[in-house]
């Protein structure tokens, strides 16, 4: 006979379980809901968790666990991605609650059915029964599914929650109301909102707020104690914005490390201490620390971190019920205390010298004015040595205040040649920047950047003294138009190094100017009129 556990942990189901525009939604009210809305479900199949409200999210989770279903939680709700869901007991459904269209079945829970009364039991679930299916896109882009039973997301949670208590010097969480910028089918926004609610005693609300104004106001509809729970990205955007928070009593951030002065910002602004969560999608969460505090992580609860022979860690213990493969670099104390280096696919090798990306964007993110910015290493050229290129939101800086800025901190072969300026990077909804997402951004926008039409006026002034009655546009003329196309596309100062005129540039002429990137330490450009070459030649960054 298999074991249970409750569905929620032990509370008051009086008090809130959840709060919608500042009105509370009971355990009890809750709990009722879920029953009457997993009546209406298929004997067999397979929940696809697609709902944006967090309420309606953790009501369809509730739900599917009562019915013995898995909830599938994919990455997004493009087409491509759904129909690629791993096969599973019964044919997958859709709970949603919005219209956009999808080919299968839907339960729109916005026609929910109506529950009377409240309930004062708690349901059992299957503790060993998968429960929740963590769908994340690899390398190939097909989902990659990360199981849990209910007896791992509680010990999971259970641990959090006590860490969490712990650091906020709090009995409990009970009481805590939860606002989140993150969505729920993410695995830190699904385990810190969501879970942590159902089976950490806090209280989440059901909404999502991006825009700043709208955090704050999300933050002041529910009471103290209260928690934000967000991403480096969006704390650093909320804090620059300018808009007055109202204080809470816990930060919660994590999906990149957070620079020891934003969290000092923040903490500095909303009252609370800032913890930030360590995990990964396969073992879920497993460390904590005050940044504030130090560099230190410390596991939650029974987890353990073990180096092996070839090098590379694994977590292991509480909630981690077989060993699983971190894809981090660490640098253990002990094996419940840690220091993170970075990703391993993050390191790379320039001029004979090591860093990681990681170590880089933390510099870059850490200047004054910076918003937001990333490092990106071009592929190999062979022959050549490949330097990173920064993509920066920086409105008030220029590529060369940023350029030196990082010259304080970083060694010289990692100091980018190319400071590129641009309005936003492609950031998914958590904040995070996924390595596909910026290298398809910086492929596009360096080709952009690559080929430029520049038109010669017949007035030109240089055509007056320059060959009278057949005027030539003299090469130094020439060679400044390049010069500043350059400049204006890639914000990056350069300088000329050598230069070969093929063909007299005439009055009124349209050229192409073609410029491509040559091993990253320059760049080699050609301008063309037509099919004709009328000049090439060779930049460098200005040193």
């Amino acid at each position: 006979m298999s074991s249970t556990l409750p569905l929620l942990v032990s509370r008051d189901l009086a008090q809130p379980l959840a709060w919608r525009h500042g009105t509370p939604i009971s355990g009890a009210q809750f709990l009722a809901e879920a029953a009457a809305l997993a009546e209406q479900l298929p004997a067999r199949g397979q929940a696809v968790n697609l709902c944006q409200d967090r309420y309606h999210f953790a009501l369809a989770l509730a739900a599917a666990a009562l019915r013995g279903h898995v909830s599938l939680l994919p990455p997004n709700a493009m087409a491509a991605t759904l129909q690629q869901l791993p096969a599973g007991e019964g044919a997958p459904y859709a709970m949603v609650d919005d219209d956009e269209p999808l080919a299968m079945p839907r339960i729109d829970l916005r026609t929910r059915p109506v529950a009377t009364g409240a309930s004062s039991a708690v349901p059992a679930i299957d503790s060993e029964r998968i429960a929740v299916c963590l769908l994340t896109s690899g390398s190939t882009g097909a989902p990659q599914p990360h199981a849990k039973s209910w007896r791992a997301l509680t010990v999971n949670i259970g641990s959090e929650a006590a860490r969490l208590a712990e650091m906020t010097a709090r009995p409990s969480l009970h009481g805590l109301a939860i606002v989140a910028t993150v969505p729920a089918q993410h695995s830190y926004g699904f385990e810190s909102t969501v879970m942590l609610s159902l089976l950490g005693g806090a209280a989440f609300d059901a909404g999502r707020p991006f825009y700043p104004a709208d955090v704050a106001q999300v933050l002041a509809s529910v009471p103290r104690p209260r928690a934000l729970v967000t991403t480096p990205f969006h704390l650093k955007t909320l804090l620059l914005s300018g808009v007055d928070l109202p204080a809470v009593d816990l930060l919660l951030c994590a999906t990149a490390p957070l620079t020891p002065q934003l969290a000092a910002l923040a903490e500095q602004k909303m009252g609370g201490p800032l913890i930030e969560i360590y995990g990964c999608t396969e073992a879920g969460q497993l460390a904590s620390r005050r940044t504030t505090a130090g560099q230190m992580w410390t596991t939650l609860g029974d987890v353990r971190i073990t180096q092996r022979a070839d090098e590379s860690f694994i977590a292991h213990g509480g909630h981690v019920f077989e060993p699983t493969p971190l894809a981090d670099i660490l640098t253990l104390h002990s094996a419940r205390e840690f220091g993170l280096l970075g990703r391993a696919n993050d390191l790379i090798h320039v001029a004979g010298k090591r860093s990681s990306l990681a170590h880089l964007n933390f510099h870059l993110n850490r200047i004054d004015g910076v918003e937001d910015g990333a490092f990106w290493l071009p592929d190999d050229v062979p022959g050549t040595v490949v330097r990173p290129i920064a993509f920066v939101v920086a409105p008030a800086l220029t590529a060369a205040q940023i350029t030196q800025a990082l010259r304080e901190h970083l060694e010289p072969a990692f100091v980018p040649r190319r400071v590129v300026q641009v309005k936003a990077l492609p950031r998914e909804a958590t904040g995070k920047l996924t390595v596909r997402a910026l290298r398809e951004f910086a492929l596009a926008l360096l080709a952009d950047a690559a080929t430029q039409t520049l038109h010669v006026p017949r007035d030109h002034p240089s055509f007056a003294g320059h060959f009278p009655g057949q005027p030539v546009l003299p090469g130094v003329v020439l060679l400044s138009m390049v010069m500043q196309a350059l400049q204006a596309r890639l914000q990056t100062p350069a300088q000329i190094d050598h230069a070969k005129f093929l063909a007299p540039v005439l009055p009124g002429d349209t050229l192409a100017l073609q410029i491509s990137a040559q091993g990253n330490d320059g760049w080699q450009f050609e301008l063309k009129r037509g099919d004709t070459a009328v000049a090439r030649g060779q930049l460098s960054p200005l040193k």
